[in-house]
């Protein structure tokens, strides 16, 4: 799904020469850094990093991958992302998708916002009852990635951000969990299914979960700005509580309210399946 290798040419090709000091001129051919420039600005061999390049080269130290992501102007998710390609002892065993019931608890507990239990592959395991409704649909089965990139692109009123999130988290998790078949299959139907996500998959970019605003257009409810906030979930590795939540006072307070009221109605009925809440299992 991910190596080493290809990380570094595409990153590569991605440097301006100009912004490290060499000159340029309208006969250069290479797109971004020559390989050749990139082993002198890292300090090492040409011979060495072409083998890198060339997945030939044994495991490189921690110095020679953090020379490479100066060069190569990484930040610190696409850094620690560098270093678990390079070593394989790093790599993790793909997780489990066991659900203790006093995670379900906690669900419970977020009545006034949506809250839901995602793990590496962006499959929804569990979530509370207004996050059914907040998708409109039963949430076992769900995986958001596959929901924002072929199926339901209206729901999502940031589309395109929300795209480069999922891309950029999903390589990411390419890089820890490389051996998860069902996570490179999932992989090749977003890129057979989605022109937008071969692209951004061909940019390389990783990026890690992070809390900010999400913005969603119901079909019952309108606009809805919520704050989201994730939350790792320890012992429970690659899984993570994921909380989005209205500012006090403002429209989207009111619909979630809204929404509340629509499901304790009956007309949008949930049941444990719906909610997601299956028998725990291991995959």
């Amino acid at each position: 799904m991910d190596d080493l290798a290809g990380f570094l040419r595409l990153r590569r090709s991605r440097i301006d020469p100009a912004s490290v000091g060499i000159p340029t001129d309208r006969h250069r051919r290479v797109a971004g850094l020559r390989r050749e420039e990139v082993a002198h600005l890292s300090g090492v061999s040409v011979d060495y990093y072409v083998r890198l390049e060339q997945g030939r080269a044994t495991q490189p130290s921690d110095q020679v991958l953090d020379a490479l992501a100066r060069v190569l102007a990484l930040d610190e998710t696409e850094r620690e992302h560098l270093h678990r390609l390079a070593c394989q002892r790093r790599r993790s065993r793909v997780p489990g998708g066991r659900i203790r019931p006093e995670l379900l608890r906690v669900l419970d507990l977020v009545s006034d916002g949506v809250a839901l239990i995602m793990n590496h592959r962006m499959d929804v395991l569990a979530g509370n009852q207004l996050a059914s409704l907040l998708y409109s649909r039963p949430l076992r089965g769900l995986n958001t990635a596959r929901h924002i990139f072929l199926e339901e692109t209206d729901l999502y009123a940031g589309w395109e951000t929300c795209t480069l999130d999922v891309v950029g988290h999903l390589r990411l998790a390419a890089g820890k969990y490389p051996e998860d078949p069902r996570l490179a299959s999932l992989i090749g139907e977003l890129a057979m299914g989605s022109e937008r996500f071969r692209k951004l998959w061909a940019r390389a970019d990783v990026r890690a979960r992070a809390h900010g605003g999400k913005a969603y257009r119901h079909p019952l409810v309108g606009l809805l700005e919520l704050h989201q906030e994730n939350f790792a979930l320890p012992g429970e590795p690659g899984m993570e509580l994921l909380v989005l939540s209205a500012p006090p006072g403002s429209p989207a307070e009111d619909g979630l309210r809204l929404l509340a009221s629509l499901g304790a109605d009956g007309s949008a009925a949930l049941d444990a399946g719906a909610r997601g809440f299956v028998p725990p299992t291991r995959t």
